[in-house]
């Protein structure tokens, strides 16, 4: 039996909308800094920020790595003409040098070791761009990918301001699909674009639709996984979605302190 994971599109959109307006102006600032990826999470996250802030206070950075995922560059551009951003509020910054700066330093890096490198570059690089237009760097976690631990410390995670954390991905499309987003980004395959062919599902080894049932089931309602698993959920997933919460659990609680 699938849990009921919808969402009211009106009230959320309001909601996130009044959080950002408050938390941006009770800061002292009037502008975010925003990564466009060209994916589901930074587009909502961009969309909400210009209706609360006006796009002429949302400063957008395109960091491609060389000619890797140029279609998120192309989706990202949708957006931004979408929301009327101006041009000059627009940074594009190809990250390939500085990364590749870095990698040449350890020829034993691997893929995912360098994806790390590439995100945490492009948040090295968004922070900068806040300092320089006196702004908050607005994040864009979502609910799944957080309770997993499915981001790089440092990188994707870091932030000043996190309005989308509350939701899971599955509750992102919807909320998508009632701002109206562009029918493309809200069904493309998630992916952080981190090497060619990389795809968030296909690294996790399970799908956003399951992924978010069995969270929600597990964190949310406090279901044991054996409840779980007789609510009709194959036991392979829900161990395995599980076993990664628990196994990045960790990255919830740094830095550990004494006292």
């Amino acid at each position: 039996m699938l849990a009921d994971l919808s969402i009211d599109p009106v009230r959320t959109t309001k909601k996130l909308i009044d959080f950002i307006k408050e938390a941006v102006h009770k800061a002292g600032f009037a502008k975010v800094v925003i990564g466009v990826s060209g994916g589901l999470d930074s587009a909502v996250s961009c969309f909400l920020a210009a209706k609360a802030l006006g796009s002429d206070n949302v400063i957008v950075g395109l960091f491609p790595y060389g000619e890797l995922n140029k279609e998120g560059i192309e989706d990202a551009k949708l957006i931004i003409r979408k929301l009327v951003i101006p041009s000059s509020n627009v940074i594009l910054t190809d990250i390939k040098s500085f990364v590749e700066g870095i990698v040449s330093l350890d020829l034993s890096i691997d893929d995912l070791r360098k994806g790390n490198i590439m995100v945490r570059m492009r948040m090295i690089l968004l922070y900068d761009l806040a300092k320089k237009y006196q702004a908050l760097v607005l994040g864009t976690e979502n609910k799944t990918e957080y309770l997993l631990g499915y981001f790089t410390r440092f990188g994707d995670e870091a932030s000043d301001i996190e309005p989308i954390k509350g939701l899971y991905k599955t509750q992102l499309r919807q909320l998508a699909k009632y701002l109206k987003l562009p029918t493309k980004i809200i069904q493309k395959v998630p992916s952080a674009g981190m090497w060619s062919g990389q795809t968030d599902e296909g690294e996790l080894g399970f799908s956003y639709e399951d992924t978010d049932q069995i969270l929600y089931l597990f964190f949310d309602k406090k279901k044991e996984e054996s409840e779980i698993i007789k609510s009709g959920f194959k036991k392979e997933i829900v161990e395995k979605v599980i076993g990664r919460l628990r196994a990045n659990e960790f990255k919830h609680k740094l830095p550990y302190k004494i006292g």
